[in-house]
């Protein structure tokens, strides 16, 4: 049961790193306007751009449960300057909705950063990818 939670654990994880960059490859545009918006006006392709490979590249790390340090690790290079540039819930006045959403995805942040954290820690089960070559006569 342990290994199944492992890999429905990766799957979930890895899912909101497949949308965000789906989300930045089919909105690149928008994502454009909005990176000049938070004051990213130099060499907008090759921020956006490596964001995509860096989430579609950890993201996966974590599905496939190989390297998955490695890939917590770029995951987390993306995602800490993300959450604290973008939701900046301090920069806003307390009593306004912006505040209280930019603190929940704030938060949400902080939360997929812990497990962000714990896959960089973790081996996974016996559903990786590592495990299916070593028990394979390819």
């Amino acid at each position: 049961m342990k290994d199944i939670f492992d890999l429905v654990g990766r799957i979930l994880l890895s899912f909101i790193f497949f949308f965000e960059a789906y989300d930045y490859f089919a909105y690149e545009r928008l994502n454009k306007e909005a990176m000049t918006i938070y004051g990213l006006t130099w060499n907008q392709d090759f921020f956006l751009y490596g964001a995509i490979l860096l989430l579609l590249f950890g993201a996966l790390t974590i599905l496939f449960g190989y390297r998955m340090r490695l890939g917590a690790v770029l995951l987390l290079i993306y995602w800490i300057p993300l959450t604290f540039i973008v939701h900046d819930f301090w920069a806003e006045e307390p009593s306004s909705n912006a505040y209280r959403l930019q603190s929940i995805f704030f938060m949400k942040n902080i939360a997929i950063m812990g497990g962000l954290l714990i896959a960089a820690t973790h081996i996974s089960g016996k559903y990786r990818l590592r495990r299916l070559f070593a028990t394979t006569n390819v």
